[in-house]
């Protein structure tokens, strides 16, 4: 199953991204959480737009990708995972949890640093949330994404399967947190005790700025709880809460030509180095 898993990493990538997109889409119509305040067609031809660009610019620019370097490590014994010869499913779940916390850290110091948050801006730019605004990264972003996975993979040496899983579920996770569904109250409370749900990420993306510089984790809330950046619920009620940046509130703004230049035409505004410490809840 693990070298099927290795064999077919593309294809089986490919399914899951457009499974869970159309699954979440189909969710969005039925069961919306918010209303939207935007042209959904003008976004949906960014966001997705911005997916195509982000692929063609990894493949393009990048060498090795880390599932690529996964096995790499393996076969030369790189990394922690393979200096320790732990049980294969201990390995796998280790590699999964390591990993994710390191896309908490990177995701907290793209808002912390200034020239990070300069790409980032053009994640939180969104003036609304849905399954496409969990694709949303300037190609620059993602390149730098990619970097420090490579850089955490070398040191970590997970199996190129652990590596896999864990891309299908960051896409996946981060697709269903920023999707805009209703999910009742009682299971939404049961399922952050564990996970990021979509009420917990539109936090995250609140215009408020101390809001915006909490919930920074994707799939696990252990890491928010746990170093003190959890906030439990917006000031202002999910429903009428506001989305985005005080400086990019028209759409024209936000076209995929402008989002491109976004890092380098637009204000910054405020991010966590100069915000106000986080009331957390």
């Amino acid at each position: 199953m693990l070298d099927y898993l290795v064999a077919h990493d593309g294809a089986i990538r490919m399914f899951f991204f457009l499974g869970i997109l159309t699954s979440m889409a189909v969710w969005e119509l039925r069961v919306p959480r918010r209303s939207l305040a935007a042209n959904k067609r003008q976004r949906w031809i960014a966001n997705l737009g911005i997916v195509v660009l982000d692929s063609f610019v990894i493949r393009l620019v990048v060498p090795l990708l880390p599932v690529a370097l996964a096995v790499m490590c393996a076969e030369r014994g790189w990394g922690v995972m393979n200096i320790l010869d732990l049980p294969l499913w201990l390995e796998f779940i280790l590699s999964i949890v390591v990993l994710d916390f390191v896309v908490y850290l990177q995701h907290v110091m793209f808002h912390a640093i200034p020239t990070l948050w300069r790409l980032h801006m053009v994640h939180h730019s969104d003036i609304d949330l849905d399954v496409t605004s969990g694709n949303r990264f300037h190609p620059v972003e993602i390149l730098i994404s990619v970097a420090v996975k490579l850089c955490a993979v070398m040191v970590l040496g997970p199996s190129a399967a652990a590596v896999i899983v864990f891309e299908i579920i960051l896409n996946g996770m981060a697709q269903f947190n920023h999707s805009n569904v209703m999910i009742p109250e009682k299971i939404d409370g049961r399922l952050r005790v564990w996970i990021v749900t979509p009420d917990v990420h539109k936090v995250h993306h609140s215009i408020d700025y101390t809001e915006a510089n909490s919930n920074f984790g994707f799939n696990l809330t252990w890491w928010d709880r746990l170093f003190g950046t959890y906030r439990a619920a917006p000031q202002v009620a999910i429903p009428d809460m506001t989305i985005g940046l005080t400086q990019f509130r028209e759409p024209a703004q936000l076209t995929l030509g402008k989002l491109l230049l976004l890092p380098i035409t637009g204000e910054t505004g405020r991010y966590a180095l100069n915000a106000r410490k986080v009331e957390v809840q």
